[in-house]
């Protein structure tokens, strides 16, 4: 038994610390994430909050228009007034406290509650789903060998393509909406009229199964002609989807390449089973760089300004300009403000249970080595705003990360089966993921909490995309069902 001085002592310690409480006044500094600082150093009361520091570094930046903005103070998100942020984190305040800024989307997606159309039609497993940049078609390929467009005002099958022989696996939309690419296990890609449902024609080169499908983007190319396809048989292949013609290939990996991504630099990236990720010059095809690192089979890649590249000239409403001088000019200001000032980033996802942060126009050596899951990453999505990045996996957890930094921040659990697939609303709060357990679960990155379940599916869910609009969510699975998720 303790002493009784020493207990009094003890208790007499624990007040004066919870008595403890920061300076009536606190002396800050804004900076943004690219460590510019905006305005003087300022002294602000410790009760002072969220909405407070919105007004007041809108004041600062002399905004037109009010913007929303989220803090962080050490890398930890301000989500209660500054006083009791200082106080639970035990930030010191002796020098001027560094509080970054990040702007956030002016609009806000409504978290998906509920199943508003099961669309049945395919006659196998639904393997692929995808809303075109506008937001307004959605297409999906299945291993019953058909594409099929749907219409989602009405919540009913648009048109039925026929021409693929075997399983569709992948469907890819131009950045402009005008066509759909759709790559099957023979290594055939087949292109599609959307409006119509008719086909434009066939692409016939590759001797084994499509992986991976992308667009030249729009700010470089509009109308959009050229995209680029990655198969097992161990090469990439650009093609003009005019002519249907192989313009080159892309030849240096020794096994099957699993993923492509058209950058907005004019380099294409191509990630193999050899463990490799090579980096080419889109205009001539030539090898720029080859980065090393992971020691297994590189799954999947995606790049910092991908949703942008994705919806092209299209902003949140699904707008934009009719004259395809104007709607480059657009894609090319939304590709802007999504890289910011620094490069494109790229990260990796592997069988090795890493990732890695890469900025392959500045270094062959990665940023950030990301390790934390258990089993094989099957897909990385960075936001749209490209400050976080998402991974599924085989061990049944959803990661989140910085997407600057590549540092770890939280996991998303409650599947009980692997995640195969996960995709962001548009205002870069959500993510919803879709699992081998047949239910999807959409999470906030911001509460780090499972904000709804839907369960639904009768089977595994293999795709899920959220539309660029942010009112809809689409999964397709092993139960053959196309299902609608909305507010």
């Amino acid at each position: 038994m303790q002493p009784v001085e020493n207990r009094w002592t003890k208790k007499r310690k624990a007040e004066e610390e919870a008595a403890i409480v920061p300076p009536a006044n606190v002396v800050m500094q804004f900076q943004s994430d690219d460590g510019v600082k905006a305005g003087p150093q300022l002294s602000v009361q410790q009760d002072v909050t969220i909405k407070q520091l919105n007004l007041l570094l809108n004041q600062l930046l002399s905004n037109n228009e009010a913007l929303p903005y989220s803090f962080f103070i050490e890398e930890q998100e301000l989500a209660s007034n500054l006083g009791e942020h200082l106080q639970k984190n035990k930030v010191s305040v002796e020098t001027a406290l560094c509080i970054v800024y990040q702007p956030q989307a002016i609009f806000r997606v409504r978290p998906v509650s509920r199943c508003t159309a099961s669309m049945p039609g395919h006659a196998e497993a639904v393997l692929a789903v995808s809303f075109s940049p506008d937001g307004r078609h959605l297409a999906s390929g299945s291993g019953d060998t058909t594409v099929r467009f749907w219409d989602l005002s009405t919540q009913l099958p648009e048109h039925t393509c026929q021409g693929h022989k075997n399983w569709v696996q992948i469907v890819s939309w131009s950045p402009d909406a005008a066509m759909l690419a759709s790559g099957d296990q023979n290594g055939v890609i087949w292109l599609w009229q959307p409006k119509t449902g008719e086909t434009i024609g066939a692409c016939r080169g590759h001797t084994k199964c499509i992986m991976s499908m992308a667009w030249e983007p729009a700010h470089i190319q509009m109308p959009c002609k050229r995209f680029v396809s990655a198969s097992q048989d161990g090469t990439a292949k650009v093609w003009d989807a005019n002519t249907r013609r192989c313009v080159f290939t892309l030849s240096g990996h020794t096994r099957p390449v699993t993923c492509v991504k058209w950058g907005g630099d004019g380099f294409i990236h191509t990630s193999s089973r050899d463990g490799s990720i090579m980096v080419w010059d889109a205009k001539t095809g030539a090898r720029a760089q080859t980065l090393q690192g992971h020691g297994h089979w590189v799954n999947t890649l995606a790049l910092s300004a991908e949703y942008a590249l994705r919806t092209g000239p299209f902003d949140h409403t699904g707008t934009a300009p009719s004259d395809p001088a104007e709607a480059k000019e657009a894609a090319l200001r939304r590709y802007q403000t999504a890289c910011g000032s620094s490069p494109e980033r790229l990260v990796s996802g592997s069988d090795d249970f890493t990732m890695f942060l890469w900025q392959p126009s500045v270094s062959k050596k990665p940023l950030q080595r990301m390790t934390g899951h258990m089993q094989l990453i099957n897909q990385v999505q960075f936001s749209p705003d490209g400050r976080w990045i998402v991974s599924a996996s085989f061990d049944k957890a959803v990661k989140l990360w910085d997407g600057v930094k590549g540092t770890f921040i939280t996991t998303f659990r409650g599947h009980v089966r692997p995640v195969y697939q996960v995709s962001w609303s548009s205002d870069s709060r959500l993510v919803v993921s879709a699992s081998s357990d047949s239910t999807l679960k959409v999470w906030n990155i911001h509460s780090k909490k499972n904000e709804r379940d839907l369960p639904g599916h009768a089977d595994e869910v293999f795709s899920v995309d959220w539309s660029p609009d942010g009112g809809s969510i689409a999964s397709g699975g092993k139960d053959q069902v196309l299902k609608l998720w909305r507010h």
